[in-house]
């Protein structure tokens, strides 16, 4: 499932797959485990990451891989930083925050401003799925994200929402 993906050169380093003792490594160490998780689900357009069926935590070329405990340890650290969010109570599925809510509506606005959508209507189908959004980083990307997003962008006065028919109808004027 790794497709098109291409690791990063410390994903063949042996000790990257053992969590380090050291502070200041282990601090290094989980920020290129982020790096890799949210550049792995983002490049591929993954909303989901499930903890026991991830293709991150092994490198059968060198023949390594974390331990359920280090994997627990790496998502925690991962969704402490605000990249990722527990689905469930029992910790087995973290939704993929591709950005975080206030970095999403910034790429938003800087969209809505390019596109000539400023005193303009579009729907969050538009947003989500439609053609003037190709290569966007909010392309695709998790419903209930996008809309936080928005509701970031809606208490900065720079839009407002409203109800259509169904959700992807919604509505977005921007200001």
């Amino acid at each position: 499932m790794s497709g098109n993906f291409e690791f990063p050169e410390f994903y063949a380093f042996p000790p990257f797959f053992t969590i380090q003792p050291n502070v200041t490594t282990r601090e290094k160490q989980m920020g290129l485990w982020r790096e890799l998780i949210l550049r792995y689900h983002t490049d591929l357009k993954i909303k989901t990451l499930v903890l026991h069926d991830c293709p991150v935590w092994k490198n059968s070329e060198i023949g390594r891989e974390l331990s359920p405990a280090d994997i627990k340890v790496v998502v925690n650290d991962f969704v402490e930083s605000g990249h990722g969010e527990w689905e469930d109570d029992s910790k087995t599925r973290c939704r993929i925050l591709w950005r975080k809510p206030e970095q999403l509506a910034s790429d938003i606005y800087d969209w809505a401003e390019a596109n000539g959508y400023i005193n303009s209507v579009c729907t969050v189908y538009e947003l989500h799925s439609g053609e003037d959004v190709n290569g966007m980083s909010f392309q695709g990307a998790d419903e209930e994200l996008l809309r936080r997003a928005l509701a970031v962008l809606e208490e900065q006065g720079k839009c407002t929402m409203f109800k259509g028919e169904s959700s992807s109808e919604d509505g977005i004027k921007f200001f």
